[in-house]
């Protein structure tokens, strides 16, 4: 890691949001519409009867008020709820499944966003689908309706331009990844990579149809790098499937760029989120992160060996871990994240970052 990439992550988090507009009144926060995987997932897959990827029991959300399992793959909030609080918002999206469950919460509780992520999906359809998880195509209908809401409150106009100054976050890929390996596939590396892409595109394309023009792309972080996957190759990173994170970001900039020059008005910021997370795994100290390769919570070797649930292993200081159970990063972990992908420079997010896209007119 390059001395001028520690200082970058090491200022963002310690000052976060304040290196952003410091000496400007903050403008009101557009709303904030999540897509993807459990990365961003705040609890749509308590909703989901059978669903097999869910995280609504301790020691899941054992930092969140009052201790409480929100159904959050965290020891508190993620990414997505520390993005929303940066913006503004002293909560995040609600899940659409749970304004569903709602009176009138699909008339209501959508004007500052909804999450629609669901942990285990991915781009393509089938992954998740043994998990019973909402695939990418599920969330997009389920933001159909509420767009069919908004319309129906606002009119057309009116929606058209909310959605317009809103923010389109998608966090997904990791999935992909992980299931191509496990079933050992035999697709080559490129024309998965580029199987990937196209699915991406035609949700992007999808979303810019029904009013999207800002997105906030989440990218792949390394996942090989995971407590599951170093169990793959003992104790280390498993570089394998870290090429592939590697090459899938590569691949989702060239993608995002064409996609700018095709789609009228549409803005991006990509966050490359296997570099920011790859420099805090090499050089941990500066962030006050001792632990990089061992679950906080989980079971067997590197508490990995198991999901994180009641009688897991867990650890006492959260804080000093970078991940919380065989996945998912802790809360410390991840506002660092979203801190870089907020307030970063283009060496993590570009062409602009995520303060930036919502502040474009």
């Amino acid at each position: 890691m390059c001395p001028l990439s520690l200082l970058i992550l090491l200022v963002l988090s310690i000052f976060g949001p304040n290196l952003v507009n410091a000496d400007t009144q903050r403008p009101t926060p557009p709303p904030i519409f999540i897509l993807g995987d459990s990365t961003a997932d705040v609890g749509t897959n308590s909703y989901i009867p059978d669903c097999k990827a869910a995280a609504n029991f301790p020691h899941n959300g054992i930092d969140f008020v009052n201790s409480r399992p929100t159904g959050r793959f965290s020891n508190g909030l993620n990414s997505a709820d520390h993005l929303a609080r940066l913006f503004g918002y002293n909560s995040s999206p609600p899940p659409f499944l749970f304004l569903h469950s709602l009176k009138h919460g699909l008339q209501l509780g959508i004007y500052r966003g909804v999450n629609f992520a669901s942990g285990g999906s991915g781009l393509l359809d089938d992954t998740g689908l043994q998990l019973n998880a909402l695939n990418l195509p599920q969330q997009i209908n389920q933001f159909v309706t509420v767009r069919e809401n908004l319309i129906a409150s606002l009119g057309h106009e009116s929606t058209k331009a909310l959605l317009a100054k809103s923010l389109f976050c998608i966090s997904t890929g990791s999935n992909d990844i992980f299931v191509y390996f496990k079933t050992r596939s035999t697709m080559p590396k490129e024309e998965f990579i580029n199987h990937l892409m196209e699915a991406y595109e035609n949700h992007i394309k999808t979303l810019y149809s029904l009013g999207a023009r800002k997105f906030g792309i989440i990218s792949v972080p390394p996942v090989g790098c995971c407590p599951a996957n170093r169990l793959l190759n003992e104790t280390r990173c498993f570089e394998p499937m870290n090429d592939y994170a590697r090459c899938f970001h590569s691949a989702l900039d060239k993608l995002m760029c064409n996609l700018t020059s095709e789609l009228h008005g549409m803005k991006y910021a990509l966050g490359d989120t296997y570099k920011m997370t790859i420099d805090v795994i090499d050089n941990p100290h500066p962030f006050n992160f001792k632990n990089v390769d061992t679950a906080c919570c989980g079971h067997g070797a590197l508490k990995a060996e198991g999901i994180c649930n009641a009688t897991a292993s867990l650890c006492s200081d959260r804080r000093q871990y970078i991940f919380w159970d065989l996945f998912h990063p802790t809360d410390a972990a991840a506002r660092l994240a979203a801190n870089t992908l907020y307030g970063g420079p283009t060496l993590y997010v570009s062409p602009i970052n995520f303060a930036q896209l919502a502040a474009e007119k």
